[in-house]
């Protein structure tokens, strides 16, 4: 694999077993590769899959069928602390609900992500400060319930690129924002990432979003257009 690829997916299938007892693929990526530095916006409708392909990719859940491949290392080939240490290293996350820490300050919430990675405790401090600064926060030290929607969002970017990832997921990262602040949340992770030489990986169902997703580095397809054949599950 290129030192350039940052993410690549080989036959990647997963199912949700029914009540019923039927079971239909939910995730069905025959093949998927993200260079490092590219911008890719994956849509489909809600329900088919988006959210449970960020898991698959980040190894928070098994797949049935199939690889993911992070900066050349197989994902789930790792098991328990060896994947969570190169999740933190590796992989950034944006979720549409920012999930920060409530109570904690936006300073503790980055630092909150360098928990599991390579970088000394004692850089930890400065390093999430400098980041938070850079990125419009002028108090560290407020909490997610003394800030505004947008400046929880620069908390959630902050926290992602705060090991310097590979990869960055965002998962419908505008859902919950107004479309001035979904703009300007837009604007911030797409220009962290490239100034990071980050891959960029977001899904979204949000029609809005393809504009931004243009050559040379932007790219859009849907997860129809990834699927492998509609095989039956045995």
């Amino acid at each position: 694999m290129s030192n350039q690829e940052a993410l690549k997916i080989q036959g990647l299938r997963f199912f949700y077993p029914t009540l019923e007892g039927r079971r239909e693929w939910v995730v069905n990526v025959e093949s998927l590769s993200v260079a490092r530095g590219e911008q890719l916006l994956l849509t489909a409708r809600s329900g088919k899959g988006k959210s449970t392909l960020m898991q698959l990719i980040a190894g928070l859940i098994e797949p049935v069928e199939g690889s993911v491949s992070v900066a050349g290392q197989v994902v789930h080939a790792m098991r328990g602390p060896a994947r969570d240490g190169f999740r933190g290293g590796h992989i950034g996350m944006i979720f549409q609900t920012f999930n920060l820490l409530p109570g904690f300050s936006a300073l503790e919430n980055v630092m909150a992500a360098m928990m599991f990675s390579s970088i000394p405790r004692g850089e930890h401090t400065a390093r999430a400060g400098a980041l938070l600064t850079k990125l419009g926060i002028t108090d560290p030290a407020q909490t997610p319930e003394e800030q505004s929607v947008g400046m929880q969002q620069r908390v959630a970017v902050a926290r992602a690129l705060a090991c310097d990832p590979v990869l960055v997921l965002a998962d419908e990262p505008t859902a919950s924002l107004d479309p001035d602040n979904a703009a300007a949340a837009m604007d911030l992770i797409q220009s962290a990432c490239q100034e990071k030489n980050a891959a960029l990986l977001c899904v979204s169902h949000d029609p809005g979003m393809r504009a931004r997703f243009v050559p040379p580095i932007g790219r859009v397809c849907s997860l129809d257009e990834l699927a492998g054949s509609q095989r039956k599950i045995e």
